[in-house]
């Protein structure tokens, strides 16, 4: 992977759980996430989307769960944590201060 692919796919992974954090509930679909990700510059496939949210899941960082042919994402304290700067996460792009 280059260097650049490796920073955009850090930096979309820090929005999905950004994104998730602001969910009163703390979920979205993979549907909610590409549109999300699509507001930030990150034009993804629902693929795409699905493995990183494998892999943040791999983490701990949040908890997937499959209805019917969508997928869920509900942020783990291990993500909000790591969106709140109290922890990190190896693989996803560190929160800058104040953001």
């Amino acid at each position: 992977m280059s260097d650049f692919n490796e920073f955009l796919t850090l930096d979309a992974r820090l929005v999905i759980l950004r994104a998730l954090n602001e969910q009163s509930d703390g979920r979205l679909n993979d549907s909610l996430l590409a549109d999300v990700l699509d507001t930030y510059g990150h034009h993804r496939s629902r693929d795409w989307i699905r493995q990183q949210l494998r892999f943040l899941a791999d983490l701990g960082a949040v908890k997937n769960t499959d209805i019917g042919p969508v997928m869920v994402a509900a942020i783990t304290r291990l993500g909000v944590d790591h969106v709140e700067r109290r922890t990190q996460l190896e693989g996803v792009k560190r929160p800058s201060i104040g953001a």
